[in-house]
């Protein structure tokens, strides 16, 4: 069955270039106890069947990118122990054309001890999908019938889409006075700002009970509350306009079950002022405005939006879980909700899951980008001020505890991937000179950003190999995507050179 992509999501898309890893989603569960292996491994086929999307391939039908079900069967295998469990959610390649997009993997890593890791593309899962799976999974264990869905997945899929149909139009016209393609970005330790999907590292946290404490003085919900506290903190650290991309979920009560890809990237940004709660209230008011448009994506609404990873150099994830953790009969289960996959969409990602043994958050960033240091006290920070919100919430904002400062911020534009020192003239306009002829430009300034002249992906695949033939060099596709102007372009040439 060929059902075409929901409008939801803005960056998990193939059209993104980067780290393959960046899309892949992976979850483990450790069991202690007496496995029945068998009866483990048939609950996974149990899974697959009840959501087909797993079985999927991505193909191109009459100009449309589709998600074709029952193409690629899901692997459901028995391994060796692995040294460190990454290394079962990083095996077999998840191919968007030829399959499979998921895969489940059971090892046994002692006596009565086993450790299942799901991996799946992640333009077939979301984060609630791993709650919907690990649910799934624990009732086949059980012996127990899983449910058919409320609406096939085709038929979700089309409702999503006819819902972006019918607020295009008015998406377009909220977003255009709201969007600002800017990526500066001042944070300690921090070099370069990227929206490059590369190798990545993180930094986990436990947040207490602060967020409950002012999420309930302030009638605001948790979410609303690491929102606020987020732009706040990057405003304090001289960040006057930076915009926070935050995934929101498109799910309806008809979708709620369903494993797959229900989730918009937008941006949000709102200047901080008067109190923390004038302020949380502002973003609460803003973010019921963008509710009118969630299943929007960005791209589809103002169009000329160029490739990227992540909309913006920040990013934000928050998710809810209410439900206890999965009842496997005779076993002791253990989920990990928030592994790790390794690699990273942009430069700091805040990651959030808020369930009924706490709130743990992770800040995932590029350490070519941003070192460790820095974003411990970016972590270390946010902490802080929400611990200040939650005793003092309704404090002016200059009362609370905020950092300094940093240095250099608000400086104008020297977060620009590095140029290589004075970067030759000639080769600036030799370079200039192949991007007039890939566009069909009379001219072409060394500033103009690819994308503002009509640039896209093929240009930019003609203009790599242009400069592999003249030059003699390979350009990295991601160039294009952390600075996409003749100078940028010329500089990495240059400093490719220099290497030689």
């Amino acid at each position: 069955m060929a059902t075409g992509l929901a409008g939801a999501s803005s960056h998990a898309g193939p059209r993104h270039p980067g780290h393959p890893a960046v899309y892949r989603m992976p979850l483990a569960v450790w069991f202690d106890g007496p496995m029945e292996v068998g009866r483990m491994l048939a609950a996974c086929g149990e899974v697959v069947r009840r959501h087909p999307v797993l079985t999927s391939t991505l193909a191109e039908r009459d100009g449309v990118l589709r998600l074709l079900t029952g193409t690629a069967e899901v692997p459901i295998t028995l391994a060796e122990a692995p040294a460190d469990p990454l290394d079962l959610a990083g095996a077999g390649h998840l191919d968007l054309a030829t399959g499979p997009l998921a895969r489940f993997t059971l090892a046994r890593t002692g006596p009565d001890r086993h450790l299942l890791v799901f991996a799946a593309h992640h333009i077939v899962f979301d984060g609630m999908s791993k709650d919907i799976l690990v649910r799934d999974l624990a009732t086949a264990y059980a012996g127990e019938p899983l449910p058919p869905l409320p609406l096939p997945y085709g038929e979700a899929v089309e409702d999503e889409n006819a819902r972006v149909r019918d607020r295009l139009a008015g998406a377009a016209e909220f977003w255009r006075t709201r969007w600002h393609d800017s990526r500066e970005l001042v944070l300690p330790g921090l070099g370069t700002p990227t929206l490059h999907a590369a190798p990545g590292d993180a930094v986990d946290f436990v947040l207490g009970d602060e967020v409950g404490r002012a999420a309930a003085s302030l009638g605001l919900t948790r979410f609303e509350v690491v929102l606020s506290a987020l732009r706040l903190l990057l405003h304090a650290y001289g960040n006057a306009r930076a915009a926070v991309a935050v995934d929101l979920s498109t799910r309806t009560e008809a979708t709620r079950e369903h494993v797959g890809l229900f989730v918009n990237e937008l941006p949000f940004e709102v200047v901080p002022s008067g109190t923390f709660a004038e302020f949380a209230a502002d973003v609460r008011a803003e973010l019921r405005r963008m509710y009118a448009y969630r299943h929007v994506p960005l791209a589809r609404a103002l169009g000329g939006v160029s490739p990227r990873a992540a909309l913006t150099p920040v990013s934000l994830s928050y998710r809810a879980r209410s439900e206890a953790e999965p009842v496997f009969p005779g076993l002791a289960a253990s989920v990990e909700w928030m592994m790790f996959n390794g690699a990273v969409r942009n430069t700091l990602h805040l990651q959030v899951v808020d369930g009924p043994r706490g709130t743990a958050a992770r800040l995932q960033y590029n350490p070519r980008h941003l070192d460790r240091a820095g974003c411990e006290s970016v972590a270390a920070d946010l902490t802080a001020l929400l611990r200040g919100v939650a005793d003092r919430p309704h404090a002016p904002i200059d009362d609370l505890p905020l950092p300094s400062r940093v240095a250099g911020a608000g400086g104008g534009t020297g977060l620009q991937r590095p140029r290589a020192g004075g970067t030759d003239a000639g080769l600036v306009v030799a370079v200039g000179e192949i991007w007039r002829q890939v566009l069909d430009l009379d001219h072409v300034d060394p500033a103009d950003d690819l994308f503002d002249l009509g640039g896209h992906s093929l240009s930019i695949t003609q203009i790599i190999a242009r400069v592999r033939d003249t030059m003699a060099v390979d350009l990295p596709f991601e160039v294009f995507i952390d600075d996409p102007t003749v100078e940028g372009v010329a500089a990495e040439v240059a400093r490719q050179r220099s290497l030689t």
